[in-house]
C-alpha cells in the first residue's frame, strides 16, 4: 500500500510534465508544417549535389 503512495503522485507528476511539454510544443509552432519535412526528405534537389 505504501508503494501506491509513491506511484500515484509520480504518475500524476509525469503526466503533468507531458501535458506542459505538449502545450509548449503547440504554442511554439512545432506542428505548423507537418507535410513539409516529409516532402523535403524525398525531394531530389539538384543544388544539394556537389559539382565536379
Amino acid at each position: 500500500m505504501t508503494a501506491l503512495a509513491w506511484l500515484i503522485p509520480c504518475a500524476l507528476a509525469l503526466g503533468a510534465v507531458g501535458l506542459v511539454a505538449f502545450i509548449w510544443a503547440l504554442n511554439s509552432g512545432q506542428f505548423q508544417d507537418l507535410e513539409g519535412s516529409g516532402w523535403r526528405a524525398i525531394s531530389d534537389d539538384e543544388e544539394d549535389k556537389p559539382q565536379p
